[in-house]
């Protein structure tokens, strides 16, 4: 299994989601979160308002997948959420050693 973070700009979060229902991975967690990358949180403007300070907002996608869901998973999320400026975002794919389902026990690896 493999955990994969998406960290991309707030307004592709709807588009991304359905990209993902598309490529039929329905399961995601979203978090609305603060940072910065290369641009390091200099002022930018985000639907038409000036964002100043070392963090800018982002979202947070964090999906555990299957091995050989990964690479349609990161195909869709890059295909809507880039757009070619600064900013975009980032993937991180990690290993997943074990899930555990709280409601049966199921283990899944």
């Amino acid at each position: 299994m493999k955990y994969l973070i998406a960290i991309i700009q707030p307004d592709r979060m709807e588009d991304v989601l359905n990209e993902l229902d598309k490529s039929l991975i329905h399961y995601a967690t979203v978090t609305h979160v603060l940072g910065r990358g290369r641009q390091k949180g200099i002022a930018a403007v985000y639907r038409s308002h000036k964002e100043v300070g070392n963090l800018l907002r982002k979202t947070k996608i964090e999906i555990a997948l299957p091995d050989d869901e990964i690479q349609a998973a990161c195909e869709a999320i890059t295909r809507v959420a880039r757009t070619g400026n600064i900013g975009d975002g980032k993937l991180f794919i990690l290993d997943l050693e074990e899930s555990i389902r709280i409601r049966t026990s199921e283990k899944t690896w």
